[in-house]
């Protein structure tokens, strides 16, 4: 593929993203917004699935691949983590135009809406059960059954929440305020259309706009483990990164920009990974078992270590900069220097080890369980 064909499909794929950001925006007033970015991460990620399924089959084929099945889905939740959220958070502070610190309230922060704390919760179990999968070495059929099942746990909680106010149409943009003012059927009718033409340009562009990136990034001289790892989930996840860059930069969104990425983290720790036995199988011929050597599972660790660190950041439902810029630091260190991932796998559970207890220590204070406990008896549990 020529790196030259990066000139139409780059413009494509931001077409494409904004116009299913848009649908997302209208979306939820309609449904709740936590199941509209849901949806929204499934379509965004569908580039990495299709990366992550030909990784399969060809480590099938070749069992000298099977590390580059780790490499490309524990890089692309690094990448996530350790540079999109800080991302999020530097853009809305310089669009917010505010001081990054005042005597009276501290770092400028993000803080997120109550709702979100469903999808901020939701990223614990699938970390919790891969830690079964860390200590055990394997990924099995039946991993993939349980990693599904622990999403649709996530997205039946999700429908259960309420759609957004209407008096916050106001806040939409141009077009997406336009549609929502149109009649129901015809803003139904819009918002199906944008999300289905973003949807279907992603898809396929993306193919040549990866195969365009990697013929770039071939001709830079990347290793092969350096452009699974690194350069293919960061072309991947461009979807992601511009709807998250056009909600930061409107400051009032970014805790909608976060839990982009939180939600497009979820679907991979789950229903990403969970494919890969089912195609490894497939490739293999016969029901088989990928499994992970002593490399593998630091990757693996040190992926759910860094994951579960953000989550306690986020538990507090708010943001700040000095967990943007320590996310941030960390992950470029182990991206320049990657021979150093096991002391940065200490760094991050030292931490996380630290934040865990001053978690304990203040549960009585304002975190995600204590508003999920609201929202779950307000709707999930609320008798009709």
């Amino acid at each position: 593929m020529n790196p030259l064909h990066a000139f139409w499909t780059f413009p494509a794929i931001i077409a494409a993203s904004m116009m299913i950001a848009w649908a997302a925006e209208c979306g939820q007033f309609y449904i709740s917004q936590g199941l509209a970015l849901a949806v929204l991460a499934w379509v965004q990620t569908l580039p990495e699935f299709a990366v992550e399924a030909t990784i399969a089959l060809e480590a099938a084929k070749n069992p000298a691949q099977v590390h580059l099945i780790t490499a490309n889905f524990t890089g692309s939740l690094r990448l996530f983590v350790g540079l999109g959220w800080p991302m999020v958070y530097f853009v809305a502070l310089f669009f917010s135009r505010g001081k990054l610190y005042s005597k009276t309230h501290g770092f400028w922060t993000i803080h997120m809406e109550d709702a979100q704390c469903v999808t901020v919760l939701s990223l614990l179990p699938a970390l919790v059960y891969f830690v079964v999968i860390y200590l055990k070495g394997t990924l099995t059929l039946w991993d993939g059954v349980s990693l599904i099942l622990i999403y649709g746990v996530y997205l039946y909680t999700l429908s259960r929440l309420p759609a957004q106010d209407a008096e916050a149409i106001e806040d939409l943009g141009r077009l997406p305020r336009a549609l929502m003012k149109l009649e129901k059927t015809r803003s139904y009718a819009g918002i199906f259309f944008l999300f289905l033409a973003g949807a279907l340009i992603l898809w396929f562009v993306a193919h040549p706009f990866l195969k365009s990136m990697l013929a770039l990034a071939v001709t830079l001289g990347f290793s092969q483990f350096v452009f699974v790892q690194w350069v293919a989930p960061f072309l991947s996840e461009f979807p992601e990164k511009l709807s998250a860059f056009h909600w930061a930069r409107q400051v009032t969104k970014a805790p909608m920009a976060l839990t982009n990425f939180v939600s497009s983290s979820i679907n991979q720790w789950t229903i990403l990974v969970a494919t890969v036995p089912f195609i490894y199988s497939y490739g293999v011929g016969h029901p088989a078992v990928v499994i992970f050597d002593e490399h593998q599972k630091i990757e693996i660790l040190l992926t759910i270590i860094q994951s579960y660190l953000g989550f306690l950041f986020l538990v507090s439902m708010d943001f700040s900069f000095v967990e943007a810029i320590g996310l941030f630091m960390l992950w470029i260190i182990q991206f320049l220097i990657p021979e150093i991932r096991v002391p940065i796998t200490w760094v991050y559970g030292a931490w996380a080890s630290y934040e865990t207890l001053r978690l304990a220590m203040n549960f009585k204070e304002k975190n995600a369980f204590h508003v999920f406990k609201v929202i779950a008896r307000d709707h999930l549990f609320k008798r009709s």
